[in-house]
């Protein structure tokens, strides 16, 4: 159940409400909200006075959710816009790491050219492995902040863990949670007290009800800026590195109020894939694609099968332009 408080709640009945039911809450611009368990039906009569609208929800998708608020929220990257009214999809591209100056900046070179706005690097890595690269770090942040300076490119990359959540805040436009951390509660709820934009990757062995819940600890903390992101998840298939779930992308973009985002690199695990992968994501009218991109795909030092080359890159945006314009959409 979510309540919507009148702006001036008597504070003694405001913080029985919220004692009696355990409810989360945080204030918006005009009101509060209280966010209780879905398995509240009513509240009792006495707390009524202070209470303006109720939303009684069946299960724990309650802020994301359209029964809740009909209209997709608006989710600002740097300069651009998706999510809302608008038929924005937003080209995310980078490399998988930053690896050096030179690696981070050809690639920013290539990506003003193409008119892409938005750029993709991970400074820490969490990698399944403790044996390979794990990332710059704190030295791959100062490089993605000189790259904004310098080519006016907004940023996503990676929390890792909650020792350094802060430190990606900071400098990231869009703080990404990738797959291995969206359990993880410290990282949830740092994000969920900031108003930064979030970009929450779906867990390989998680469904999409688990996707939105982790969502739900952010979003009940008070950040509205949410962008929930499709990556592949783990199945029986052997060919390739996870299955890109596109129903459950139909799935979210139905029922949820949040932008989506389709990350075809990690999918398919192989490069060869990720350009028919991301044309099929843009037909379905998504409202990003998240592309691995790197000057030199096979010295990669992290995900080098899936990264696909700048040349690549570049034929892959005018195609992709071609099937979101013929969808209504925008590339942006």
């Amino acid at each position: 159940m979510i309540l919507h408080i009148v702006p001036t709640p008597d504070p003694t009945l405001l913080g029985e409400l919220r004692d009696h039911y355990g409810a989360v809450g945080f204030v918006t611009d005009d009101h509060h909200v209280l966010v209780l368990s879905s398995k509240v039906r009513a509240i009792e009569d006495r707390f009524l006075p202070i209470v303006q609208e109720q939303f009684v929800l069946d299960d724990d998708i309650q802020l994301a959710s359209t029964r809740y608020r009909s209209k997709k929220r608006e989710v600002r990257i740097g300069n651009i816009v998706i999510g809302g009214e608008t038929r924005n999809t937003a080209f995310i591209a980078g490399p998988c790491s930053v690896e050096s100056r030179a690696q981070i900046e050809t690639v920013c070179e290539r990506l003003v050219k193409e008119e892409i706005r938005v750029l993709r690097a991970g400074a820490f890595k969490p990698r399944t492995s403790p044996y390979v690269f794990q990332g710059l770090g704190h030295d791959g942040l100062q490089l993605l902040a000189e790259m904004r300076q310098k080519y006016g490119l907004a940023i996503v990359t990676e929390v890792r863990d909650a020792t350094h959540v802060d430190a990606v805040i900071e400098v990231a436009d869009v703080v990404q949670i990738g797959a291995k951390a969206m359990y993880d509660h410290g990282i949830l709820r740092a994000c969920g007290k900031s108003r930064k934009a979030v970009l929450l990757k779906r867990g390989f062995g998680s469904t999409v009800q688990e996707l939105v819940q982790a969502a739900e600890f952010m979003l009940s903390a008070g950040n509205e800026n949410v962008i929930l992101c499709e990556r592949g998840i783990r199945t029986f298939e052997t060919k390739t590195r996870f299955t890109l779930d596109l129903c459950g992308v139909a799935y979210l973009k139905q029922h949820t109020n949040l932008p989506v985002v389709v990350d075809t690199s990690h999918a398919m695990g192989y490069r060869y894939g990720v350009p028919d992968l991301t044309r099929a994501a843009t037909a379905m009218g998504v409202d990003g694609l998240l592309i691995e991109s790197h000057p030199t795909p096979d010295q990669a030092l992290s995900d080098a099968a899936q990264q696909i080359d700048l040349d690549t890159l570049s034929e892959l945006v005018a195609s992709v332009r071609k099937v979101a314009k013929a969808v209504d959409r925008k590339i942006v």
